[in-house]
């Protein structure tokens, strides 16, 4: 198949952009999509009691991973994609899937249930940025080829460069309003709630030795 045959697909007489499509896919389809298990997660992690368990150290995680994923797919949002680009994509990817493996580490050692749901809601959360970098390497399969070649000459290669055709505001708005409902409000409650039951349980724990230190009358 040429690539000419590639970019054009005849469907029921309608030509397609394969480009346009898998662009459309990546904003409107998996990246809306991509809210949906990291709030299902939340909602294990609140039924499982998190904060009487792995704590704030868990929480921690969450939220580093959260900033793994979230730095790529900011940048992305506003700037062309190029090596340098790419790189922070597949640096985030490879991290976060390292911290991934620390945080359920983690919730294993505290005697947190990681019931077999929230496991398969895992399995989406670390899928889906794989999914996206794959989509994008194939959309921009000349960048892909300039990284190789350690930016191939091209002075644009190793710096942010905006969009040539930004992204609406209306769309900017509705993501960012995404994150916030779906990502900083729930995780940031949960960080909260862990630093909390933190406090409580060793100012219990301090008063419980000062009684247990206290001499005894006669």
């Amino acid at each position: 198949m040429s690539r000419g045959q590639a970019a054009e697909i005849s469907a029921t007489g309608v030509t397609v952009d394969v480009g346009d499509v898998t662009t459309r896919y990546l904003l409107y389809g998996l990246l809306p999509s991509w809210f949906v298990p990291g709030l299902a997660d939340w909602v294990m992690h609140r039924r499982t009691r998190i904060e009487e368990t792995a704590g704030t150290k868990e929480s921690l995680l969450h939220s580093l991973m959260m900033a793994e994923v979230g730095l790529p797919i900011a940048l992305t949002l506003r700037y062309e994609v190029n090596p340098l680009l790419l790189t922070v994509q597949l640096g985030g990817a490879a991290v976060h899937e390292a911290t991934a493996l620390w945080d359920v580490r983690t919730a294993v050692d505290s005697d947190r249930e990681v019931k077999p749901v929230e496991q398969h809601i895992h399995s989406f959360l670390e899928s889906l940025p794989f999914a996206a970098l794959a989509a994008l390497t194939c959309l921009h399969a000349d960048q892909v080829k300039k990284l190789l070649r350690g930016g191939d000459g091209d002075p644009d290669a190793w710096r942010l460069v905006p969009r040539r055709r930004p992204l609406s505001r209306g769309y900017l708005a509705g993501i960012a309003a995404a994150i916030g409902t779906c990502v900083l409000l729930p995780y940031g409650e949960e960080l909260v709630r862990c630093v909390r039951a933190g406090r409580r349980n060793k100012k219990r724990a301090t008063g419980d030795e000062a009684e247990w230190r206290a001499p005894k009358g006669r």
